[in-house]
């Protein structure tokens, strides 16, 4: 039976007053996760950018943006590492 496979999009936005080196090591965490579960990644570091709305009293963030192609069984670790990730203020994926 062939392996179902589809392609994503993920933000995650980032909290940027943990501090830059803890803000690069959650970027890289994710990073890291997404290249050993799927394929065809792309990433952009968006950087940090003012939020459209205040979260947690929190005004600026810092966004990155993923390309990959995955199994749809990783998508819902992914996001149960999200929400458990100190640090992450928003995230959003989408199958394409």
């Amino acid at each position: 039976m062939e392996k179902i496979v589809n392609k994503y999009e993920t933000i995650f936005v980032v909290d940027t007053s943990i501090g830059e080196e803890n803000v690069t090591a959650v970027v890289e965490k994710f990073k890291a996760m997404i290249e050993k579960a799927g394929s065809e990644i792309t990433v952009e570091d968006w950087g940090k950018r003012r939020l459209a709305y205040p979260i947690e009293d929190r005004t600026e963030g810092y966004y990155t943006l993923i390309n990959f192609t995955a199994e749809p069984e990783f998508i819902k670790e992914l996001d149960r590492i999200y929400n458990i990730t100190d640090g992450i203020l928003r995230t959003i994926t989408i199958k394409k």
